[in-house]
C-alpha cells in the first residue's frame, strides 16, 4: 500500500509540473517570420503613405489609443492627435525627403509584438540625410496589428 500511496504521488508531481509547464493560455507559438513579414509590410507602407504626403494612410497604422514619442516634440496622445500633427509636418515639408524603415528585431508573445526598428532619411537624390532608430508596441485588434505606441530617435548629433 505504501508503494501505492509513492507511485500515485510521483505521478501527480510528474503531472503537475508538466503541466505547470506547458502555455498556460493554450496558445500557439508565434510565427516570427510571418510576423516579421507582416510588420514590414506595415512599415513599408507607412513610408509610402508619408512620400505621398498621405497623413490619413500614415495613420491607419495607429490604434484609436496610440501614442507617439517624436523626435523633439511633446508626445501625440491618440490617433487623431497624432495624424493632425503628421499632417501639419507633412504640409510644411518642401524638401522632398522620404523615409525607409527596416525591422531590425521583433519580440511576439500571443497578441503582443515589440519591433525594434531603424529609419533612414533619404533626400531625393538618394543621399542620407538623418537616420535612426524606433520602437514599436503592436497588439492585434479584429485580426491586424495595430501600433499602440511609438518612440523614435535620431542616432545623428544635433546640429549647432
Amino acid at each position: 500500500m505504501r508503494f501505492k500511496f509513492k507511485a500515485a504521488m510521483l505521478i501527480a508531481v510528474t503531472t503537475f509540473l508538466l503541466t505547470s509547464c506547458s502555455n498556460e493560455k493554450g496558445t500557439s507559438a508565434v510565427d516570427m517570420d510571418a510576423v516579421k513579414k507582416e510588420i514590414q509590410a506595415m512599415e513599408d507602407a507607412y513610408a509610402a503613405a508619408e512620400k505621398a504626403k498621405d497623413a490619413e494612410k500614415v495613420a491607419a497604422y495607429y490604434s484609436d489609443d496610440a501614442i507617439g514619442y517624436g523626435r523633439n516634440r511633446a508626445p501625440e496622445v491618440g490617433k487623431t492627435a497624432i495624424k493632425e500633427s503628421l499632417a501639419k509636418r507633412l504640409a510644411a515639408d518642401t524638401t522632398g525627403n522620404y523615409n525607409v524603415y527596416k525591422v531590425v528585431d521583433l519580440f511576439a508573445e500571443g497578441d503582443m509584438v515589440v519591433e525594434i526598428g531603424s529609419w533612414t532619411e533619404m533626400s531625393p537624390a538618394g543621399t542620407e540625410v538623418d537616420k535612426g532608430h524606433y520602437m514599436s508596441y503592436f497588439q492585434k485588434r479584429d485580426g491586424k496589428y495595430v501600433c499602440v505606441r511609438d518612440m523614435s530617435v535620431s542616432s545623428n548629433p544635433v546640429k549647432p
